[in-house]
């Protein structure tokens, strides 16, 4: 078989710029071995929002009382297995959704393992297909840590942690990066006790540290515990688990039910056979260049298996500049203005440069605060804790901005287009927001 693009993997990379490239005329083939939708639908974004959704509702009866709902506290009943069954249902529509998306005319699917034949010929099964361009969308796995009893019975990763149907009365999270706090948040709210070990001195390393600490802070107040810049040692089989971590020079250990190990995930470089047409990589992922494609010719790498942003919307952008670039278009998005959002209680969201970034560059910024707790609409929602950051140039222009609160994954997007567009911190100010609205804080901060 013959066509112009090939596609391994439908992920948001994979399948978005599939779709796209057939809108634009040309004939596209997308492989697939595994599940439509990639990490994300399958075992990260959505089924995880899907439970932190149900633990942001379970939350809120609680502490219904205090708007005048009568609830009895002890006679609130929660399933597990429910709010899983609940998940899945979201994802089967949503792979669904993408199932149709691959009976758009000019897309045909291939189910099955790729390999390559050589540089423009893929394999599937007896089956060879040509193109002149080719995009791998190959996604990541999960990484553990190279330590006794890593893959002991009951250290499961975000994946089995997804499938759970019981709670455990003892959670150990090693990890305090994305995947960590919001499964912390998720099982603390679902009446687990949470530890989180994390190497770094703080949460959240890739996020402003004044906002990290305080999301720390908040989680540490309704009851999950931290230990920062603690390494853990090794992991002791039985019931209970043991984990071992050393912290400020001392061995200690924490026991568990469950250990989530979730210390990040790797470029999927495993998954073709990349040595057969020279292929350049390393462990971060496959090499490529401003318009994603690597060292070979007509060879595109987009998402997690680049490795430069494990985002799937970064992905998503990604795959829309590899196919610009092969349909000899110019791309017109900033890829290095990519918002991200973490989805605990409260949520995290960030664009754009760090303090610590922007003091070890050396670039002078102004910081802007401004607090939920002086926002009306934040006030009648009960979700006063939280603040905006925004980092600004001497000239006004947007360096960063950092949201801690309610709704900040929403809220994030007006910096985030500002940033993409050239826009000021004055274009923020001289705009009329909306009263009430959580929104005003982001005009306090501009003010």
């Amino acid at each position: 078989m013959t066509t112009d693009l090939i596609i391994i993997g439908t992920g948001p990379g994979g399948y978005e710029a599939a779709v796209r490239a057939a809108q634009k005329g040309l004939q596209v083939v997308v492989v697939e071995k595994d599940q439509l939708g990639g990490t994300c639908l399958n075992r990260g974004c959505i089924p995880t929002k899907c439970l932190c959704h149900t633990a942001e509702v379970l939350h809120q009866v609680r502490h219904a009382q205090s708007q005048g709902i009568g609830v009895d506290p002890d006679a609130i009943t929660f399933s597990l297995q429910q709010a899983v069954e609940r998940k899945n249902q979201v994802v089967a529509k949503l792979q669904s959704a993408i199932e149709g998306l691959m009976k758009t005319p000019g897309i045909t699917l291939l189910r099955g393992e790729a390999r390559f034949v050589d540089a423009h010929t893929i394999a599937v099964g007896e089956e060879q297909i040509t193109a002149p361009h080719i995009i791998l969308a190959l996604g990541s796995t999960t990484k553990f840590l190279p330590i006794e009893g890593a893959h002991a019975k009951g250290v499961l990763t975000s994946t089995e942690m997804l499938q759970l149907t019981t709670i455990p009365s003892r959670l150990c999270v090693i990890g305090g990066g994305v995947i960590g706090l919001e499964f912390a948040s998720i099982f603390h709210s679902f009446g687990s006790e949470v530890t989180v070990i994390e190497y770094c001195k703080e949460v959240l390393p890739n996020f402003d540290r004044d906002l990290a600490k305080r999301l720390r802070t908040s989680l540490k107040k309704r009851g999950i515990a931290f230990h920062v810049g603690a390494a853990a040692k090794a992991i002791r089989e039985g019931e209970p688990l043991v984990v071992e971590y050393e912290e400020k020079g001392k061995l200690q250990q924490t026991e568990a039910d469950v250990v989530l190990m979730a210390v990040g995930r790797g470029a999927n470089t495993a998954a073709i056979n990349l040595d057969q047409v020279g292929i350049a990589y390393t462990p971060r992922g496959i090499e490529v260049d401003d318009h994603m494609q690597t060292n070979v010719p007509g060879i595109y790498a987009v998402g997690d298996v680049n490795g430069l942003c494990q985002l799937a919307h970064a992905a998503t952008f990604q795959g829309y500049r590899a196919l610009e670039h092969i349909l000899g278009g110019d791309d017109a998005c900033d890829l290095s203005v990519i918002p991200a959002a973490v989805f605990t209680m409260p949520e995290a969201a960030m664009v754009g440069q760090t303090e610590e970034q922007l003091t070890e560059a050396g670039i002078a910024y102004e910081a802007r605060k401004a607090f939920y707790r002086a926002n009306g609409k934040a006030l009648s929602m009960d979700a006063d804790d939280g603040l905006v950051k925004l980092l600004v140039s001497p000239e006004g222009r947007i360096l960063g901005c950092h949201i801690l609160g309610a709704h900040s994954s929403d809220l994030i997007h007006e910096a985030s287009t500002l940033m993409a567009r050239g826009g000021s911190v004055a274009d923020i100010a001289h705009s009329i927001h909306a009263h009430p609205s959580l929104s005003e804080i982001l005009l306090a901060a501009a003010e």
